[in-house]
Formats: C-alpha cells, sequence, structure tokens
C-alpha cells in the first residue's frame, strides 16, 4: 500500500505514517501503539480521530479503488480501525470537555447509518468526536432499520439525530429516515458522501441540516439543535410521478441477467471469463442499476454520470477494457425504451466516459 499524502504537523504526519505501516502488515498492536502514542505525546483525541484515523481510512479505500488491495486487506484494515477507535475512546471516557450549552441539560445526540449502510467508520468518528465536546451519545452504529431507530426514539431523551451514509444508493432509503424520524417531532442532521460534496441531496430531501465533516457538525450541533422543518408533501420530488424509479429498481436482477447475457453475445473477451469473474461482472451491473436507480430519484444524472467514471477507473485497474462498461451502458439503454429519464441519465453516463482521457501507456522510462 502506498502512504496517503496530507501534510499538517509533524506528529500527525508521524502518526499516519506508524498507522499506515500497521496496518499494511495487519498489526492491531503496532496500531494502537500508534495512536495511542501520540495521544501520549499530547495530540488531542479529536485530531487523532479526524486527522489520523480517518485520512489513512480515506487512503485504504483508495488502494482499494486502485487494485492495489482486495477485499479482504481492506476488511481487515478497516475492523483494526474500529477497534483503534474503540481503545482511544475507552481512554479518553473521563476526559471529556464540557456540556455544550451553559446552564442547560447536557445535549443527547442519537447517532446512526441509515438502513443498508455498512460503512461505518464515518458515523463512528462522529460519535467519538461528540463525546470529546462533551455531547451525550447514542451511537446505534451500521445499517440501522428505520423502525429499529424511531423505537429507540421514543425509548430515549435524543434530542438530535445524525445520520451518515456513504453511498447514493442509499438515498431513498435515507430519505425514508429522515421523514420517519422529522414525524416524531426531532430534526434530522445528515452526512456522508452519499448527499453530494455540497450537501445538494441533503437539501433536496429535507434534511434539517447537513455537515461536511465531522467538525462541522460539532460546531453546528454545539448552537443548538436545527429547528424541525415543516413535513414535505411526496409532491416535493414531482419527477417521481413517472415512477421509472419504482419500475427500474424493481426490475433490478431481470435487467443484469439481460445485460450480462448481451454482453457475453457482444464482448470476445468474455468468452474466457471464469465463473468468478462472470460474478463479478454481474455484481458491478448490480451496482451500475443501483445508480441509476438513485439518479432517478434524486433527478441528478451527474449522480450516475460520476460513478460511471469512478468504475471505470477502478474497472480499468484490474484490467477491465473501458469498451465493456461502453457496451454495458448501451444495453441497459436499450432495455429502457419507455424510461425517457432513464434514458437521458445513461447517455449523460456514457457521454462522460468517453471523454475520460485513455490511460498513458508508460515507455520504458517512465
Amino acid at each position: 500500500m502506498r502512504t496517503p499524502t496530507t501534510t499538517p504537523t509533524d506528529g500527525l504526519v508521524a502518526a499516519r505514517r506508524q498507522l499506515w505501516a500497521a496496518l499494511e502488515a495487519r498489526d492491531e498492536p503496532a496500531a494502537t501503539a500508534a495512536v495511542l502514542g501520540a495521544h501520549d505525546a499530547g495530540i488531542p483525541a479529536e485530531d487523532l480521530l479526524l486527522d489520523v484515523i480517518g485520512p489513512v481510512q480515506a487512503g485504504i479505500g483508495a488502494e482499494w479503488a486502485a487494485g492495489r488491495i482486495g477485499v479482504a486487506q481492506e476488511h481487515a484494515a478497516t475492523a483494526i480501525q474500529d477497534r483503534v477507535v474503540s481503545v482511544l475512546a475507552h481512554r479518553t471516557a473521563g476526559a471529556a470537555g464540557p456540556r455544550p450549552g451553559t446552564g442547560e441539560a447536557p445535549r443527547r445526540v442519537t447517532v446512526a447509518c441509515v438502513d443498508g449502510e455498512w460503512h461505518a467508520l464515518p458515523a463512528r468518528l462522529l460519535a467519538e468526536v461528540l463525546r470529546c465536546r462533551g455531547f451525550l451519545v447514542d451511537y446505534l452504529g451500521a445499517h440501522v432499520p428505520t423502525p429499529h431507530l424511531v423505537a429507540h426514539l421514543h425509548q430515549t431523551g435524543t434530542d438530535v439525530v445524525a445520520l451518515s451514509s456513504s453511498l447514493p444508493v442509499r438515498l431513498p432509503t435515507a430519505h425514508a429516515a429522515v421523514t420517519a424520524v422529522q414525524a416524531t417531532g426531532l430534526p434530522v442532521l445528515v452526512g456522508g458522501a452519499a448527499f453530494g460534496p455540497d450537501g445538494r441531496y441533503a437539501r433536496l430531501l429535507g434534511a434539517d441540516g447537513w455537515a461536511e465533516d465531522a467538525r462541522a457538525a460539532a460546531r453546528l450541533l454545539a448552537a443548538g439543535p436545527p429547528p424541525p422543518r415543516p413535513r414535505r408533501p411526496a409532491a416535493d420530488l414531482p419527477h417521481l410521478a413517472d415512477q421509472e424509479y419504482t419500475l427500474v429498481t424493481r426490475a433490478r436482477n431481470g435487467l443484469v441477467r439481460q445485460t450480462l447475457q448481451g454482453l457475453e453475445e457482444t464482448v470476445p473477451a468474455m468468452a474466457s471469463y471464469t465463473g468468478r469473474q462472470r460474478e463479478r461482472t454481474a455484481e458491478d451491473l448490480g451496482h451500475i442499476v443501483d445508480f441509476l436507480g438513485a439518479s432517478l430519484y434524486t433527478d441528478d444524472p451527474g449522480l450516475f454520470s460520476g460513478f460511471v467514471v469512478w468504475t471505470a477507473g477502478v474497472l480499468g485497474a484490474r484490467g477491465v477494457p473501458a469498451g465493456a462498461l461502453v457496451a454495458a451502458l448501451d444495453l441497459l439503454a436499450d432495455a429502457q425504451r419507455d424510461f425517457p429519464r432513464a434514458r437521458a441519465h445513461l447517455a449523460a453516463g456514457r457521454r462522460a466516459l468517453l471523454s475520460v482521457p485513455a490511460p498513458h501507456a508508460p515507455g520504458p522510462a517512465s
């Protein structure tokens, strides 16, 4: 793995390098020692969470996308990171800052990932940062079904809910969760890559607030829970009236099978694919259909185009030619003859894919 490059203070840089090396060796004691040693040297827990553990995790994801590490290695590193966070949290449990709000009761925040979202580390980091700043936190973890979340809220004295999601395919589920929580009278703050770099999808789905990172979320909450917004009628997303999102997502499995069969007929290289390679191709097609559904839900072709370009990079790192992805989009478009928005989003993805420069082939001196 390549060391991620960010350059705040020397102490943070050294801690990141030590943590990265430990994760590369799958050495949990060394990973723990790297973080706790930096804490002993005077680096605050919040900085270790957000300027060491967080960037290293982003680097792990980048290494996987570039094909330099496998899924198992990525999962092992993430699991070690989660346990390191736990050790740091236990060490600092009695050293939280003052409660937010002078003369007020401690403010309680429920932090959870939306249903189907398994990337829990960003939410975990937020929960620990809030604890460091004196909030009372109920951290519910990954993949919290909305009925369970609402039941928890009825049983506790939560003041505000913070929902996390990393994948845009979870936006319809996030929308349902936001609406359900708001129906209990509580405000909802959302964050994570799923909501867009500028929070555009948070606004679209009617969340009461959005934060670009854990520090921004802590600042917002320290100022007081955001006032609940009025409940939004379904008509606020009028593009859903055409039912294209519903029909495309319901047909997901059939679209994957149909497209896979079409690729086998049009892409000669697939004739030599192993069973595992065919399974991986079907998984990739499933992701493409899922992101098409998310782009239809938000009515944003750019969401789908961005995913297609990212996918092309991931597949290219694994030796899959870009032409196969273009062929898949064409086959999907053929299957969407009655869905003009879906065809437009697929066309936008195709244009974005074709506009990406071909990778440079290194010469002998490179």
